[in-house]
């Protein structure tokens, strides 16, 4: 397994909309490895999950594990949101591709979402919670789309600079 970079905002990378995975590459040796690394990759930076976007693979895939002890890893391969719940609850998120920066986001409370597994099975998932918000969060790194988004252009503008010269301080 490897680590594999990740991309951080604002690198323009990150605004690719994924395309879907072709059902036939899911069981490749190759694909397979790619999702071992992201796992790896997740799980060292830490964090709770990854888009294929955040690594640079513009598909429509991610792997997520919510659990304390990082034993109940999850692959979503090309996911679709069936349902989602009215209204919305506030979570504090944070995003591996934005280090060190957080902030409340109101997202669905609880998804049915739609995907292949990791084998390539069709599956349905009715998610709720953190779960929930991380596969919401995860899917709009597949759209191009980040949680500074949610913020004020303002507020977005002042991750900007944080981040920058959060940089300029480890050069």
């Amino acid at each position: 397994m490897a680590l594999l970079p990740i991309l951080e905002f604002p690198d323009p990378r990150l605004r690719t909309k994924a395309v879907p995975v072709d059902p036939a590459e899911v069981t490749t040796p190759a694909f397979q490895q790619l999702l071992d690394d992201m796992f790896q990759t997740m799980y060292d930076a830490p964090g709770i999950g990854l888009a294929a976007s955040q690594v640079d693979v513009h598909k429509r895939f991610m792997v997520i594990d919510v659990s304390e002890e990082h034993d109940a890893p999850q692959v979503f391969i090309n996911p679709q949101i069936a349902s989602a719940s009215e209204g919305g609850r506030v979570y504090q998120e944070g995003c591996l591709s934005v280090p060190g920066i957080y902030a409340d986001v109101t997202r669905a409370d609880s998804i049915v979402v739609r995907f292949l597994d990791r084998e390539g099975h069709a599956q349905e998932l009715e998610a709720e919670g953190l779960l929930a918000t991380c596969i919401q969060h995860e899917m709009d790194h597949l759209d191009g789309k980040l949680f500074i988004d949610y913020l004020s252009p303002l507020k977005r503008e002042m991750v900007r600079k944080k981040l920058a010269k959060q940089r300029k301080h480890v050069a």
